[in-house]
């Protein structure tokens, strides 16, 4: 076996990007406080076509050195958009027709792994603060709200390997 080079991988360009099919789901950050944290969304966002990534309270915005470094020019690519109040973001997205889906351990949480989206819908899906998770509000304002099982001893995953998770799972069960 030969790893291959990036010129290799035909992958498209940042313009054949904006024009292609993308994943009917939009991220939104709810207060992320991490700079790497919101760069390794980018990336994983670019990597199934995420519609768009919604920026919400204290969660910083590009351009930044600090986001690139994980982002690596993600963040050009994936459409964002800057929302001071998570909740005005939730109400925008239900008007376009969006499934709102909060990131949190709840009472009546569906398991990640247990639940199957309607491939007629979009969909939106709310990650946290990394100390707070996400804010009650919006945790009461979510259509339901999805948990990642866990077997060991933590009570959670950093919010940038949560959204991988939940980005491919999605990408698996509804494809593009």
């Amino acid at each position: 076996m030969r790893k291959l080079k990036i010129t290799e991988m035909n992958r498209i360009s940042r313009e054949e990007f904006k024009d292609a099919n993308k994943l009917p789901l939009a991220i939104v950050l709810d207060n992320v406080r991490s700079l790497n944290n919101i760069g390794s969304v980018f990336r994983s966002s670019d990597a199934y076509r995420i519609d768009r990534i919604y920026l919400c309270g204290i969660t910083a915005t590009p351009p930044n050195a600090e986001i690139h470094k994980t982002a690596l020019g993600a963040e050009d690519s994936v459409e964002w958009v800057y929302v001071e109040n998570t909740m005005d973001a939730l109400k925008d997205l239900k008007k376009d027709g969006y499934v709102i889906c909060s990131i949190e351990q709840c009472e009546g949480s569906t398991m990640l792994n247990s639940f199957q989206p309607d491939k007629s819908k979009k969909y939106a899906v709310i990650f946290g603060n990394e100390v707070k998770g996400v804010q009650q509000e919006v945790v009461s304002s979510s259509d339901v709200c999805l948990e990642l099982p866990q077997y060991g001893t933590k009570h959670s995953l950093n919010v940038s390997v949560t959204a991988g998770i939940v980005i491919w799972d999605f990408f698996c069960k509804l494809g593009i």
